[in-house]
């Protein structure tokens, strides 16, 4: 058995139910989970390892809810700057058509190195493309060597240009291939213990990329498996069109059509979604990942992430596609998601200096969201905030 003392931090922010902050505080940790936490003073005084972190605050890890890591290597490409999300996809989609398993591999690296140093500790990432032989395992291996907790979403897509979908046909897979393979990386890989390194997530891509056959077919082999589901939705009023066209229903009513709602499932973006929809994702349990800068760079919307809250749906954050965000800085996100929801109090009611303005995001409700909310959007009791029971490290170098 191992143990890790935390000491002297000058505040250490629990996220705990109370939401304690505590000065000169500390963490008594054994073998990776939290024991005690607590004032300096009231801690064990050895370890088998210590750190004095005076002059530091201490957060939990944050948790990144949506990501693409793969799009590390295709930011600011030149025609892709000014367009909006289905013009965007349909520059990028013959460039990511050329990737490979290396490909993959560094840039799942690279990502995860610019998320650690913004202080985040555990990411899920939505890989839904798998050109000349690149497989979700590529990714998994090139997580485990550096150290952060993946929940890795097995995308797909199946529905091509030719048979009505966005995509190029040449980006596709076979539906049955797609099943198979999610059947056999859930059975390889997710370790659903407390602590677990790696979960896997099955994440058809998108209403306008997949057919309603694969997601009823992944909801079902999901729920057999007992792991979460994951997809974009509602991020553009074009998906809203999409659907209303091929389908006869908005996104989230397509989605209890498919029987894709309850505490299992979330979904990325949630921008255009009337306060009924809401109502529904509060009554099944559904999440939200939050991705700001990606929304404003797409000019997709400000996504009504205040009353999500009020109504109490889960909502944690996401960067996003560091091709839709040129980056992958999670505190930065926290930031923005704080700035979009005063930006949209504003436009929705009075000056906020008046004596009538809009109740607005506090800087602690937006650090929320990048913890104990990722943490409640992706089903990890264990993490999200610094209270006995829950994930820390073992020592500094791990």
């Amino acid at each position: 058995m191992t143990t890790f003392l935390i000491k002297h931090a000058s505040v250490l922010v629990t996220m705990d139910d109370h939401r304690r902050e505590i000065p000169d505080g500390g963490l008594f940790i054994r073998d990776g989970f939290i024991e005690r936490v607590g004032v300096t003073g009231e801690l064990p005084e050895r370890a088998d390892e210590v750190l004095d972190l005076s002059d530091h605050i201490v957060l939990p890890g944050l948790i990144n809810t949506h990501h693409h890591f793969y799009q590390t290597l295709t930011r600011v490409v030149p025609a892709a700057q000014n367009a909006n999300l289905f013009n965007w996809l349909k520059t990028l989609y013959p460039i990511w058509a050329g990737m490979t398993p290396e490909d993959i591999y560094i840039s799942t690296q690279t990502a995860l190195a610019e998320l650690a140093l913004s202080g985040c500790t555990t990411a899920s990432d939505h890989l839904y493309i798998f050109p000349n032989g690149s497989r979700l395992d590529d990714e998994i291996h090139a997580a485990r060597e550096t150290g952060l907790r993946l929940q890795a979403s097995r995308g797909s897509m199946s529905l091509g240009e030719s048979k009505g979908g966005l995509p190029p046909d040449k980006v596709v897979e076979d539906e049955d291939s797609i099943l198979r393979d999610s059947a056999r990386l859930i059975e390889t890989y997710h370790d659903p213990k407390p602590g677990s390194m790696t979960q896997v997530v099955l994440a058809p891509c998108s209403p306008f990329s997949v057919t309603g056959e694969l997601m009823r077919q992944s909801a079902a082999l999901a729920r057999q498996y007992g792991v979460h589901l994951h997809t974009h939705l509602a991020e553009t009023q074009d998906e809203e069109a999409f659907c209303l066209e091929k389908f006869g229903y908005r996104p989230v009513g397509y989605m209890q059509h498919l029987d894709w709602v309850g505490s299992d499932v979330w979904f990325a973006h949630s921008v255009h979604v009337s306060r009924e929809e809401v109502g529904v994702y509060a009554q099944t349990g559904c999440g939200v990942a939050h991705c700001p800068t990606s929304n404003m760079r797409l000019a997709s919307g400000f996504a009504p992430i205040f009353e999500m809250l009020s109504a109490g749906v889960k909502v944690g954050l996401g960067v996003d596609g560091s091709a839709s965000n040129d980056g992958s800085h999670l505190l930065e996100e926290v930031r923005q998601s704080m700035l979009m929801a005063r930006l949209r109090a504003a436009l929705g009611g009075a000056s906020l200096s008046s004596e009538t303005a809009p109740v607005i995001m506090t800087a602690r409700q937006a650090l929320e969201l990048g913890t104990v909310g990722g943490a409640a959007v992706l089903g990890r009791g264990d993490l999200g905030s610094l209270e006995p029971g829950k994930c820390a490290i073992s020592s500094p170098s791990t």
